[in-house]
């Protein structure tokens, strides 16, 4: 599919993390969304229901990113593709987490896990 809708650096506050201090505090995670879908619907209609409503989705995510807390990012990632492909219309979703306050004892200006999901054939 080469539609796509795109969703980058929707930011807000979560308490994932392998280390106490970081399920305490809390920290900032960075999230990039690619959907892969079938647009020509949304396009010819011009109706907000042929399509992905990213407004939405980002509230949805952000429910996730500051809900119950994971220990690795990999996790995090993966609930966020499962929530992306909860609309049937999605082919795959391609999900990036940065965590850009990664308890890292080196300077550095971004760690983050990307993965893609797609449906089961």
């Amino acid at each position: 599919m080469s539609d796509v809708i795109t969703l980058t650096g929707l930011t807000a506050r979560g308490r994932h993390g392998v280390y106490e201090f970081e399920r305490e505090q809390g920290q900032d995670f960075v999230v990039d969304v690619v959907l892969a879908l079938d647009l020509a619907p949304a396009a010819t209609s011009d109706d907000v229901a042929d399509t992905v409503h990213y407004g939405e989705l980002a509230d949805r995510l952000v429910e996730i990113i500051e809900g119950d807390p994971v220990n690795l990012i990999e996790t995090l990632a993966g609930r966020l593709a499962d929530a992306c492909l909860a609309d049937p219309r999605v082919g795959t979703a391609t999900v990036t987490v940065h965590k850009p306050q990664a308890p890292i004892a080196h300077a550095f200006t971004d760690v983050a896990v990307t993965l893609t999901r797609g449906r089961p054939a």
